[in-house]
């Protein structure tokens, strides 16, 4: 068909707002690990926009040849992974079992999770329950309290819902019982969703870090994002915080906040690509419609 002079402008405009979303989006990215590259002087100078100017690498050096850093980000990992797994055991049994109309006390159980979005115990009683149950300085500390989302349970119970209930009865009539529907029926034609809560929980395990900074104190059981932090409040408080000499200790003020926050999202960033074609979809499929 042949495209009217209105829709070819159209299509001028739209690709130039596309373009106007894109640099606002990358631009801050960029000049971050611009400035992470960057000397102390032309930081400072506030020159350094999308290219690095001075290059040096004295912060990656000084971050990454301390042994704690590698301990605490190997625990980031652990926690992750870990995390993750219990957040999406837990989300999956509660969203499908919430799912199904059938369900003895399906309302109370729905409204009594929803409730927990706007209300919860508050930080001093989260802290001596941890304490009084013995997950003080574990990792279970870091792991269980938040293991839920209501926002993506509710999510993954819609998109359970949508489904065909042919498909369970068909299976149930083949002799799988409720778990075997679940694992070999359910869940492979769920892998959209699936993902996109893998990654909504990943992310948010990789970048806690309240909760190890009240629960937790032994340096070898931190994760990397309280090293870090500590790493830029002890530079920021005028101590080295790891530096080798003092000689770079003004080049680490410079611009150590950029190095950490490109070794806190690099990771994110390597797996996202993997991810990416089911996060829409995902978000999307089970959305309420």
């Amino acid at each position: 068909m042949k495209e009217s002079v209105q829709y070819k402008i159209f299509k001028v405009f739209n690709a130039f707002i596309l373009l106007v979303i894109v640099f606002c989006t990358l631009y801050p990215f960029l000049n971050v690990i611009a400035q992470s590259f960057s000397s102390e002087a032309f930081i400072n100078a506030g020159q350094v926009s999308l290219l690095p100017k001075g290059f040096n690498i004295e912060t990656y050096k000084t971050v990454t040849q301390d042994k704690m850093f590698w301990i605490n980000y190997k625990n980031t990992v652990v926690y992750t992974v870990v995390g993750t797994a219990i957040s999406m055991f837990l989300t999956i049994i509660f969203a499908y079992a919430l799912s199904k109309r059938r369900l003895a006390g399906r309302r109370f159980f729905t409204v009594f999770a929803v409730f927990t979005m706007f209300f919860n115990g508050g930080l001093i009683p989260n802290y001596v329950l941890i304490n009084s149950i013995g997950f003080d300085n574990t990792m279970w500390a870091i792991v269980i309290p938040g293991a839920i989302s209501i926002y993506n349970m509710l999510i993954m119970k819609s998109f359970f819902e949508n489904m065909p209930e042919e498909l369970e009865e068909a299976a149930s009539i083949d002799g799988l019982n409720t778990y075997g529907i679940l694992l070999r029926i359910v869940l492979p034609l769920s892998k959209a969703v699936v993902a996109t809560m893998i990654l909504f929980y990943a992310v948010g395990h990789w970048n806690s870090w309240f909760p190890a900074f009240l629960y937790l104190d032994q340096k070898e059981l931190f994760p990397v994002t309280i090293y870090l932090r500590n790493l830029i409040a002890g530079v920021t408080g005028g101590q080295s915080a790891g530096a080798t000499s003092a000689d770079n200790l003004t080049q680490i003020s410079a611009n150590i906040k950029s190095v950490t926050m490109v070794l806190t999202i690099l990771p994110i960033l390597t797996i996202y690509p993997f991810v990416q074609k089911y996060f829409v979809s995902g978000v999307m499929l089970g959305s309420v419609k």
